[in-house]
């Protein structure tokens, strides 16, 4: 079964973010896709995928190649290796049973984004998935919580 890590955005927002992550998950070897909810945000984060500094080898989905795309983005329920949920995306527990990792990247200044997050984390925790909470409240991320299963009760 995979885990559930949380990343609270509070220092970075997610087009400096994301990139580190997927570098990380791409060298851990893991295909990913990068789940969000609206085609516009996914086309903006691709333009700024494109604009950084290392190459990060990604598509949109749509295209005919999809399947070959080692980081796929997609506003649909594609799984992978790893899945990153960006902007409240849905991703099941069920998922992450059949997935390495899932990320689940959210706005720590935005209160709708917060209670999205809270409802996932305990989603994941009540449904048994390993659940890990990192924060970058001092500047670096660090793991401030771990759910080993059934919920926690601290609503991150």
């Amino acid at each position: 079964m995979g885990e559930a890590y949380f990343y609270h955005m509070t220092r970075t927002p997610l087009e400096e973010t994301l990139p580190a992550l997927l570098g990380k998950a791409r060298e851990a070897g893991w295909r990913v896709v990068v789940r969000g909810r609206d085609a516009g945000r996914l086309k903006w984060l691709d333009e700024r995928l494109w604009m950084g500094d290392g190459f990060l080898p990604h598509g949109l989905a749509g295209g005919p190649h999809d399947a070959d795309q080692p980081i796929l983005l997609s506003a649909g329920s594609e799984v992978a290796e790893c899945v990153v949920s960006v902007d409240g995306a849905d991703v099941s527990p069920d998922e992450t049973a059949g997935a390495t990792r899932v990320m689940i990247l959210f706005d720590g200044n935005d209160p709708d984004a917060v209670n999205v997050a809270r409802g996932q984390w305990k989603a994941m925790s009540d449904a048994g998935v390993v659940a890990k909470y990192w924060s970058q409240e001092t500047g670096r991320w660090a793991l401030k919580a771990e759910s080993k299963g059934r919920s926690s009760g601290d609503g991150h």
